[in-house]
């Protein structure tokens, strides 16, 4: 069922406007919809209204799964991992990762920087570029104090503006220039901190063209496109590790430690060489980092795209983790951009990002950064250590197993029956179903 009306101001209806024109538009069952929204509502009024107001048109909540990955060791750190996901066996893979290296020192990070970026791009059409140069030189110091008012509660906790570049792209973009800021945000994300500044910047930048007597009017002809930070943070870096000896790789596997721990680094390489390989490879550490990054209330999707532009910067898509065997020393590590926040945003809003928030022992943005990178290395190393030795579907199935009975609306006795006769064997869809169908006509399995 579609509608064939559009409608007009529907932002100003009410949420239950909004909800009976959405059902009685679009869903044959009207009834059924509404009860499946209201039942999402959070019981608590002031809970739900908070939900309501954090984006527009909200109708109702939409779960995921909050889980939890214990014994990590991070920095002589002991931490319980907050994980928002869906994926039914990122959540384990984690805690197995943590448990495994938990008695061999754990994982060991360190934030290399924590530089952020925007631009204000815009359009000179001078004929020489050594006018433009000189005049920004001239009036440079202006982006810094003109802009004093807004930096100064950044300044005060140690942050503000570092650098004010101007950059000359003409040889990509005809005309095309920059005015590129480099920023320290402490834990503020500072996505609004720091557009606040471009636009201040692109007025300032046109004012003073303006008023510059010296300059004639082909230099006066500057067009600013548009002022935005960049999600693009490679010098927002941080990097986390693992290492022990060769000899204490040997858990878990029917391998030697020395075959594995080769094979292991030979699928490394195969994932900094291959970009077909580094997408999947990429994708699994991104499943342990986003699902921190969601339950601690920041921004996944710039995450995501910093981490992939992060993987191409030498010009193929490769690998975010690396892999040293060097004699009888095993060391694994991942170096990521990550541009984070535990100030601002839903951060002191969303009950459940404070509880993670809480739960971690209220990490400041650097610390989050760490563990978070760390989260991303864990579930690589439990994606790898699948694939060189048991394959990644046995683990996975087995965790997605209860999805599949769930679907088939298979009683609690009938999946008991079930998750025993697969025990030792890899679950597929068809001999799931086929299993159930015998179970369900009475059947006892052997």
């Amino acid at each position: 069922m579609t509608s064939t009306n559009p409608i007009k101001g529907f932002s100003k209806l009410t949420k239950e406007a909004k909800t009976e024109w959405l059902i009685s538009n679009y869903f044959e069952e009207p009834d059924r919809a509404l009860q499946l929204l209201k039942s999402y509502w959070h019981t608590d009024q002031n809970i739900q209204k908070l939900h309501d107001e954090f984006i527009e048109n909200t109708l109702t909540n939409f779960y995921l799964p909050f889980g939890v990955a214990p014994n990590f060791l991070l920095n002589d750190t002991l931490y319980c991992l907050p994980m928002a996901i869906e994926e039914s066996s990122v959540v384990a893979a984690m805690a197995k990762a943590a448990n495994f290296w938990l008695d061999k020192g754990g994982f060991k990070s360190e934030v290399v920087s924590t530089k952020k970026v925007g631009h204000v791009h815009f359009v000179w059409r001078g004929d020489d570029a050594t006018h433009l140069h000189r005049f920004f030189q001239s009036i440079r110091d202006r982006f810094f104090t003109d802009t004093e008012k807004i930096t100064a509660n950044m300044r005060a906790r140690g942050g503000g503006i570092l650098d004010i570049e101007l950059i000359d792209k003409t040889s990509l973009e005809p005309n095309y220039y920059q005015i590129k800021g480099t920023f320290e945000t402490c834990d503020s994300m500072g996505a609004n901190f720091i557009n606040t500044i471009l636009e201040s910047w692109a007025s300032i930048l046109r004012d003073e063209v303006l008023l510059t007597q010296h300059l004639n009017d082909a230099d006066r002809e500057i067009e600013v496109i548009m002022c935005i930070l960049s999600n693009y943070t490679p010098e927002c870096l941080v990097r986390s590790e693992v290492s022990c000896s060769v000899d204490r790789l040997v858990e878990g596997s029917d391998m030697s430690a020395r075959e594995f721990a080769e094979k292991f680094e030979r699928a490394i390489h195969v994932a900094e060489i291959e970009p077909y390989r580094a997408v999947t490879h990429n994708k699994g550490i991104m499943n342990g980092i986003d699902s921190v990054v969601i339950a601690t209330g920041n921004d996944f999707r710039a995450t995501e795209a910093c981490a992939h532009a992060y993987a191409a910067r030498n010009g193929r898509y490769s690998s975010l983790t690396h892999c040293e065997l060097v004699g009888n020393d095993f060391r694994f590590y991942i170096e990521v951009p990550l541009a984070l926040g535990t100030v601002g945003g839903i951060t002191s809003l969303h009950p459940m990002v404070k509880f993670a928030s809480e739960l971690l022992g209220r990490p400041n943005a650097t610390e989050l950064m760490q563990i978070i990178a760390s989260a991303g290395l864990a579930q690589n190393f439990s994606a790898l250590r699948s694939l060189t030795t048991t394959g990644i579907q046995k683990g996975h199935m087995k965790m997605h197993l209860l999805n599949i009975l769930n679907q088939l609306e298979a009683t609690e006795a009938e999946k008991a029956m079930i998750v025993n006769y697969f025990k030792s064997d890899v679950p597929h869809y068809n001999t799931v179903v086929e299993v159930f169908k015998r179970v369900r006509g009475g059947e006892v399995l052997s």
